[in-house]
């Protein structure tokens, strides 16, 4: 049974050494009928399209913008089964309504370049942030801020996580081989579906705490691409993270 690999791009798969990142590639490239790839990133569709073009190994299917946008293929073809949850989940008037709301907090600068089913936001000071939520999920919709810089206006119950298990049910692959890898909070909602996870070695503190108590997810010492491969092998072997010893070049202290 092929095993998918549903993982975030900054500081993950795009993260680490070079000599990591080509180790992490080839390996997925000599097991390429073996893999389904699965990119999962608050980046939008133009970005991983370049991306594509660039990567020895192409995605098979794509999550980007948080969880608000999925593709399929060579295209990136929408699924129908999702899109339409997707628009449900996002008023025709949502964009309006949280221009509106974000006007009370001018200390967060929108994100250029973000359309479609979310608002993005850049912040500074983590207090102008927490002050901005309560008034958008006031209005019924989600935030979710992470990198101590991006502040995120969701539709409500949709995040990476969310998604990415509707993608798995709509395309028929395996939530049972299938292990997700992160490395900030926006990360946060793919270990808390309960699939197989790795949060890699150069996470942020805020991610290592929220996942330290969640035994399906495995916490890396290696950054980047090294510690997504470090899984990745056991994983793909094993069909499990449990039992990760020293011996497959994991911490001993890994769930």
């Amino acid at each position: 049974m092929k095993t998918v690999l549903a993982t975030d791009l900054d500081g993950t798969f795009l993260g680490g050494s070079e000599a990591d990142r080509a180790a992490l590639y080839d390996w997925i490239a000599r097991r390429r009928d073996e893999i389904v790839l699965v990119f999962v990133s608050g980046r939008g569709f133009d970005f991983m399209r370049q991306l594509a073009d660039t990567l020895p190994v192409r995605p098979d299917h794509v999550i980007g913008d948080v969880g608000t946008r999925v593709g399929t293929g060579a295209r990136f073809d929408p699924l129908p089964d999702v899109d339409a949850w997707l628009d449900t989940c996002w008023p025709a008037d949502a964009g309006e309504r949280i221009a509106r709301a974000m006007q009370e907090h001018p200390e967060l600068e929108p994100q250029p370049g973000v359309a479609g089913r979310r608002r993005s936001y850049f912040y500074s000071r983590h207090e102008a942030a927490l002050r901005a939520a309560p008034d958008l999920e006031r209005l019924g919709f989600d935030t979710l801020m992470s990198d101590n810089r991006f502040f995120d206006v969701l539709p409500r119950g949709v995040q990476k996580g969310p998604t990415l298990l509707r993608t798995l049910a709509a395309l028929g692959l395996p939530a049972g081989r299938t292990l997700v890898a992160g490395d900030t909070l926006n990360d946060l909602s793919m270990f808390a579906t309960g699939l197989a996870g790795v949060a890699v070695g150069n996470r942020e503190p805020a991610l290592d705490a929220a996942v330290a108590g969640l035994a399906n997810v495995h916490r890396s010492p290696h950054p980047g691409a090294a510690g997504v491969l470090d899984a990745l092998e056991h994983f793909h072997r094993e069909g499990t993270i449990h039992g990760i010893v020293t011996g497959h070049r994991l911490s001993p202290t890994a769930v």
